[in-house]
């Protein structure tokens, strides 16, 4: 039986216990995070291939050189995917169509900074580069108010242990719907509906993060709309990847993806996904 070493959350590993091992494939979850590790001897058990490359970087590192696995997303996917302006950069170039986006590297000056704004009818979205579930978004209405959004941002880069200085200023979509697509190995395997409850749009709120309380409902999602998704994970070359589509009546287009995307209920994805996520992984092993 292959043996799969885990470091995503524990709601992932849960829920892919069963399913894998009724495919053959034994899961354990690895711990790399908010624990010390002696560095002369592994904690690990031994793997065969690991799932997905740890999010903290620095300890994934370690975990990486200790199992001695190949990854389902290795470091290159993790980080390539993090870095939201890398993405839209590769995809826009490739024609994958993609929010009007500015990246800005701080400090940058308010010359420049009045310049990247006076491009968008206000208002904008403003979003640190590197983030994610929505930590850092929001929005400016007028010049002003985004000035002093970046003064904010400049306090926080001006500390040196900060390593990502850089930030997005992006058009702002208030009426598009909000899909996460899943792709595994190439192939679209399930999408939800990512919406708010009224309640919380009438208290002003526009993020659809579900760790931010918006609800995930599955769907049967259009060709086209499963064709832009794989056609992202392509470009990026990252085989298993979330790829989160904002559409409106008049386009649909990647806004943002994510290569460490949890796994949620079995009813949200197409019938054999656990079957592909199985082919996968053996996959990762044969390579």
């Amino acid at each position: 039986m292959l043996r799969l070493a885990v470091a995503t959350a524990a709601e992932t590993f849960e829920r892919m216990r069963e399913p894998l091992a009724a495919r053959d494939i034994e899961v354990g979850h690895v711990e790399t995070e908010e624990r010390t590790i002696p560095l002369d001897a592994s904690p690990f058990a031994d793997y065969d291939v690991g799932f997905v490359y740890p999010s903290r970087i620095m300890e994934g590192g370690v975990a990486d050189a200790m199992l001695d696995v190949p990854w389902v997303n290795d470091r290159e996917a993790i980080l390539r995917s993090r870095n939201k302006a890398d993405v839209l950069a590769r995809l826009g170039r490739a024609g994958v169509p993609v929010p009007e986006t500015v990246a800005v590297s701080n400090p940058a000056s308010d010359a420049d900074l009045t310049a990247a704004f006076e491009r968008f009818d206000p208002p904008v979205v403003v979003k640190p580069n590197s983030t994610t579930r929505g930590v850092g978004v929001t929005t400016a209405h007028d010049l002003d108010s985004f000035l002093g959004v970046v003064d904010y941002l400049d306090l926080v880069h001006d500390y040196r242990a900060v390593g990502d200085r850089s930030f997005l200023v992006q058009e702002y979509l208030p009426d598009a719907a909000d899909y996460r697509v899943m792709v595994v190995d190439g192939e679209y395997v399930g999408a939800v509906r990512r919406s708010l409850p009224d309640d919380a749009r009438e208290r002003g709120r526009w993020k659809h993060n579900v760790h931010r309380g918006a609800d995930a409902d599955g769907l049967d999602l259009p060709a086209d709309l499963r064709a832009l998704a794989e056609r992202a994970a392509a470009v990026l070359d990252i085989p298993y990847l979330g790829v989160d589509l904002l559409v409106t009546d008049e386009r649909a287009v990647v806004n943002e993806t994510n290569a460490r995307p949890t796994i949620d209920a079995a009813t949200k994805y197409e019938d054999g996904f656990w079957d592909d996520l199985a082919a996968l992984i053996r996959a990762t092993e044969t390579d």
